[in-house]
């Protein structure tokens, strides 16, 4: 139904305030699930309607599902983008969500997953995913898992805009192979997936039509911008971020340590039958070099 009730769990995050755009473009009622902290004027603004509550708080979320159609959730405790963020909302909270969700009877749940989690018990926030995944078939909620790489929205954009001063860093091995998305179109299929023509359980891939290194995408971005763009390798082991636990670094570290594998690839045929032409590498980075402003 097209006007149906879906609740947003995340929606005030990069990702997630996407989201809520398609579907009210989908024509879609939106609820955002926001904690009392957050800053939900934008949402306001678009005519969203709010639900107060947190997902490790559970009797909190049970007024934020009345009469909702289904949900989709892009909260992520791990990046710690929010003050006081951790791993937990990943472990626990997406488990309580899960199981209000299961006693509100939704529809759908569309969760944003991470590719290759069910791989990876040595990561802890792609295994918290797996778990989720794990959660909502165990409790038979109906969902829909997209499983994206990495967000190429970061790549460029440590310490500032690289592509702007021709020199881009990036953490990890730059010759390391992995599968890369772009926000808008994981965002598209965020909100797609809510009515997509899918079983009861699905695990999606999401990607691009092919892997790349972040050298491969400095060279993309280069003959786009039409000038070398200089390329500068962190040692993810080196850095540290304010207030960063030790379990949170070994996680980072490991991440990127995986990364090395090759095996961080996704499977795009299942994408390109649910969501249409899966993107190409040429074509998204020049549209996400044009939203910096780089190129018409």
């Amino acid at each position: 139904m097209s006007d149906a009730l879906v609740l947003v769990v995340g929606g005030t995050g990069m990702l997630g305030r996407q989201v809520v755009d398609r579907l009210i473009a989908r024509g879609k009622r939106v609820r955002a699930l926001v904690r009392p902290t957050s800053d939900a004027r934008p949402l306001v603004d678009a005519g969203v309607e709010l639900a107060l509550g947190d997902l490790l708080e559970p009797r909190s979320l049970r007024g934020a599902l009345d009469d909702v159609d289904a949900v989709v959730t892009s909260a992520a405790g791990y990046t710690g983008h929010t003050r006081g963020d951790t791993i937990e909302t990943d472990r626990t909270g997406n488990i309580n969500l899960i199981d209000e969700a299961a006693k509100a009877g939704v529809r759908r749940f569309v969760l944003t997953s991470i590719l290759t989690c069910d791989q990876t018990p040595d990561i802890p926030h792609f295994w918290a995913k797996k778990l989720a995944e794990d959660a909502l078939a165990d409790r038979g909620v109906p969902f829909v898992a997209l499983r994206p790489g990495a967000f190429v929205d970061d790549f460029g954009m440590w310490g500032g805009d690289g592509f702007a001063a021709g020199r881009v860093t990036t953490m990890g091995d730059s010759t390391a192979q992995l599968t890369r998305v772009y926000t808008p179109d994981l965002a598209d299929n965020l909100a797609a997936a809510v009515d997509a023509d899918v079983a009861h359980s699905e695990r999606i891939d999401i990607g691009w039509d092919r892997p790349l290194s972040a050298r491969g995408l400095a060279e993309i971005a280069g003959r786009i911008l039409g000038r070398d763009i200089e390329l500068v390798e962190l040692d993810p082991s080196q850095i540290s971020f304010p207030g960063m636990s030790d379990e949170a670094r070994s996680d980072f570290v490991a991440m990127f340590e995986y990364f090395r594998s090759g095996r961080y690839v996704a499977d795009t045929r299942r994408q390109d039958e649910v969501f249409g032409s899966v993107p190409v590498a040429e074509e998204t980075m020049r549209r996400r070099l044009a939203a910096l402003g780089h190129v018409g």
